[in-house]
């Protein structure tokens, strides 16, 4: 109830007003409404709960976590670095945070997805209670937002979330302080916030949303349409036969409005410019045309009724919409439909239809022409994770074409008044609903296929368990992190925060390596190169100053690793190095043991040199190559 009436309050363009001078059955709808809101958004986040309870960190999750393991989380070199062309400090921060409080745990990073799941809820709520008011209609378009399949892959990723959640949330409150400032609320004599305090939040609003993803440059221009089309729609109300003349009237009731957020998006983009370095890229129209395509195609026509309920992965990708060739056709009959309905019955629908195509379309062509190089697969845009700000736009247009004016008042009123269409409505929203919660869980089984989750959760605990031993770097997985990634694709990066692990170094008494598996499992070295025994032995040792170990063939410049049996005449530490190489040092213990060294280097032989006074050393036959687990082969 509390979530309702907070709703309730934060639109004043409801069409009811809160005093009892509505009447019983005026404030009994309303609050009717008002709950009903609050019990969908509960059960989004109950769904969303779910989702993320089966998820966990993946791809670039880790490499954010990877970073926050290098770089000081308040330092510009985490915070603005250029993470494949995205300029994101805030996003970084957050991740940075949750990654320092709570290494590697799940529940904290989806946490922070609910919350902002939450935020981004309520804020479409309230966009939609500012267009419409305390009417079904925004019910209608509130359940589409909140259980479409097209804001689900988003979500699902950490990283994804981090970056159109707030853009979401966002878009949805600007919009509607937008239609607030230049229309006022529906209830004229219900006080409405000044217009200094609306400027103000919607720049602050605006401003933190970009420093989460750069696509919230997006927010301004659909704001500015929003506020256009509401006017044109009241004036369309007020005075059926007249000329509208709402884009004079927008410039001048939200000229403040307007400079503020285009001076926040113009300041950004200065820094965009500058840290994320855009470049030209590798780019093709063609390319972009089919991905854009296949995004709206196997994507958003599917996605509004409530589709698909088949999707695919080839692991490591994430999983991408198989749309049977039915739910696309159904797709396109509904939307068709939609559009032909809205623009029968509804006075203004065409500049609505118009306005919301084209900002899909052309939102997803700027994500497509960036990823258009001919290697790009199509099956990109199938993933639908860039689509989740076009389902706001799209609830945001059939809010608003539901509180247009009739074409016919009396007509509309027979056709939709009969006891049978309004039954087949109601049943026609209770079913894409149902089918949309179908698809999330379907998509929740494939994302949860993923190996990362049960490779972190054994990787933890043998690290924990191995935690005083030294240990060579490696790379994770190929099905957890492509090379491309390096270097945050590496177990010193991504493991970096955690509290129990081995120091990661380039020496280690007893080599070991990280199993695909995430188990722990002893290593071996290759045979590139060896060196032969030295001619003492344990009882007279032949090292005892800078002594180089002839290999049987000569190295590249590369970084090595040196096993080295030997045998010690008192604890010490000791140089090992590869040619003329940077020297590594190493302690040894006395009596027999093993040593492994990491050491770049080029040449023909290996050179040890005591460091402790003293010391000596008998070295047996040893080999240069490089780690890896034998238990593979």
């Amino acid at each position: 109830m509390a979530l309702s009436t907070a709703l309730l309050r934060s639109a004043p363009g409801t069409d009811v007003p809160d005093t009892d001078a509505a009447g019983p059955a005026g404030w009994s709808r309303r609050r009717r409404i008002g709950v009903a809101v609050a019990v969908l958004i509960v059960a989004q986040l109950a769904l969303r709960t779910w989702v993320a309870a089966r998820g966990d960190f993946y791809w670039d999750d880790l490499v954010l976590i990877g970073r926050a393991g290098s770089d000081p989380i308040g330092s510009w070199a985490f915070l603005g670095h250029n993470h494949d062309g995205h300029f994101m400090p805030a996003a970084f921060a957050v991740a940075g945070i949750a990654t320092v409080l709570a290494p590697l745990s799940w529940p904290v990073a989806a946490a922070t997805l609910l919350v902002g799941q939450l935020i981004a809820s309520v804020a479409v709520a309230r966009m939609l209670l500012v267009v419409t008011g305390a009417r079904v209609a925004t019910l209608a378009a509130l359940a589409f937002y909140l259980f479409t399949p097209l804001t689900v892959p988003s979500f699902a990723w950490w990283a994804s979330g981090l970056n159109t959640l707030p853009l979401q949330a966002a878009m949805a409150w600007v919009v509607a302080d937008a239609i607030l400032l230049v229309r006022g609320p529906l209830d004229p004599d219900r006080p409405t916030t000044r217009p200094r305090t609306i400027v103000i939040r919607s720049a602050i609003v605006c401003a933190v949303a970009l420093a989460f993803f750069e696509k919230s440059a997006l927010i301004l221009p659909i704001a500015f349409a929003a506020a256009i089309l509401c006017v044109r729609l009241t004036q369309l109300a007020r005075r059926p036969d007249e000329p509208t003349r709402a884009l004079p009237e927008v410039l001048r009731r939200g000229k403040a409005l307007w400079l503020s957020l285009l001076g926040v998006t113009a300041v950004w983009a200065v820094i965009f410019g500058v840290v994320a370095r855009p470049g030209a890229g590798e780019h093709s129209l063609g390319q972009a045309a089919r991905l854009t395509w296949r995004a709206i195609d196997s994507g958003v026509v599917p996605g509004i009724v409530g589709g698909p309920w088949t999707w695919d992965r080839w692991i490591p990708s994430p999983p991408f919409a198989v749309p049977a060739p039915g739910w696309i056709v159904l797709g396109w009959i509904v939307v068709v439909g939609l559009v032909g309905t809205a623009l029968w019955s509804r006075r203004g629908a065409g500049a609505i239809v118009v306005v919301a195509i084209g900002y899909v379309v052309l939102a997803q062509a700027l994500v497509s022409w960036n990823r258009s190089s001919t290697d790009t697969a199509l099956e990109l845009s199938q993933t639908l994770r860039y689509l989740p700000d076009a389902a706001v736009v799209l609830a945001l247009a059939a809010a608003l074409v539901m509180s247009a004016p009739s074409r016919d008042r009396e007509r509309f009123r027979r056709v939709f008044a009969r006891r049978p269409v309004r039954i087949g409505v109601a049943a026609g929203m209770v079913a894409v609903t149902a089918s949309a919660v179908v698809s999330t869980v379907v998509f929740t089984d494939r994302w949860h296929e993923g190996p990362t989750a049960s490779y972190l959760a054994n990787a933890r605990s043998a690290l924990a368990a191995n935690a005083d031993t030294p240990m060579f770097d490696q790379a994770v997985p190929l099905e957890v992190l492509l090379p491309v990634a390096y270097p945050n694709n590496l177990i010193s990066q991504v493991f970096a925060r955690l509290p129990q692990r081995p120091r990661f170094g380039d020496w280690t008494d007893r080599l070991q390596v990280l199993s695909p598996t995430g188990t722990m499992t002893p290593g071996a070295v290759t045979r590139t190169r060896s060196f032969a025994g030295g001619s003492g032995a344990c009882d007279r040792p032949e090292i005892t100053a800078r002594t180089a170990l002839p290999l049987d063939g000569p190295l590249i410049g590369w970084r090595w690793t040196v096993q080295i049996p030997y045998c010690a005449t008192s604890d010490g530490t000791v140089e090992v190095s590869v040619g003329n190489g940077a020297p590594v040092t190493a302690p040894v213990r006395s009596g027999l043991h093993p040593l492994w060294v990491q050491a770049s280097g080029t040449g023909t032989d290996i050179v040890v040199r005591p460091l402790t006074a003293g010391l000596a050393l008998h070295v047996a036959a040893g080999q240069v190559g490089q780690v890896f687990d034998p238990a593979l082969f």
